[in-house]
């Protein structure tokens, strides 16, 4: 039987870390098997590259970055995420295509409908493999900046300030409108159990629970 890939997305500071083992937990408890997984990350190599790609001290171009990404990607779908899919398990994951289609797409000043050449190459380098739901944890970047002040941690996108965190919500919003099917947007303003909650239900109910 096939397991199912649920992907977290949205802008820096919605608490996707601490939701994806939240929700994890949960639903061990009702006997699930559940990976929880990142990008990029996930296997030796996509993290090496992860260390390249958000170092704020490193250089590198916005197609330098996909690159880089849909490399990490690829390893990643191929060593992990498709295999445990196939297994059965339930995988978590914090982020995956939606935020190269946003951070290297849509808050660089591309268009919905001029995402074809992201989306082929994404399709490369996964084979096709898409996550059956998308979590959006949606929240205002003046609310979410607060949090990532408390965090302490700025990689290369964070230190872009609000205006930038600002297009990266809306990219993520319009992505979540164009595909309501496979899309929730989660209110991530509110407690961490009230965001619990929503998360749980719309899993539960792509779960058919």
């Amino acid at each position: 039987m096939e397991g199912l890939f649920i992907t977290f997305e949205g802008p820096d500071g919605g608490g996707k870390t601490t939701q994806i083992h939240k929700a994890a937990v949960a639903l061990r408890a009702q006997g699930y098997e559940v990976v929880e997984s990142r990008e990029p990350g996930g296997t030796s190599l996509a993290e090496e590259v992860r260390q390249l790609v958000l170092s704020a001290e490193l250089p590198l171009t916005n197609t330098t970055q996909t690159l880089l990404f849909l490399a990490a990607r690829s390893e990643h779908v191929d060593k992990l995420l498709r295999p445990a899919v196939r297994a059965g398990k339930i995988v978590l994951c914090d982020r995956f295509c939606d935020s190269t289609f946003v951070y290297q797409g849509l808050a660089n000043g591309l268009k919905l409908e001029e995402l074809s050449e992201l989306r082929q190459l994404n399709a490369a380098a996964t084979e096709g493999f898409m996550p059956a739901l998308t979590l959006v944890l949606d929240g205002r970047p003046e609310v979410l900046a607060k949090r990532r002040d408390a965090r302490g941690v700025k990689d290369r996108f964070e230190i872009k300030g609000l205006e930038f965190q600002q297009a990266l919500r809306n990219g993520f919003l319009t992505l979540a409108q164009a595909e309501p099917t496979r899309f929730a947007v989660i209110n991530a303003e509110g407690s961490e159990d009230e965001v619990h909650a929503a998360i749980m239900k719309a899993i539960l109910a792509k779960l058919g629970k």
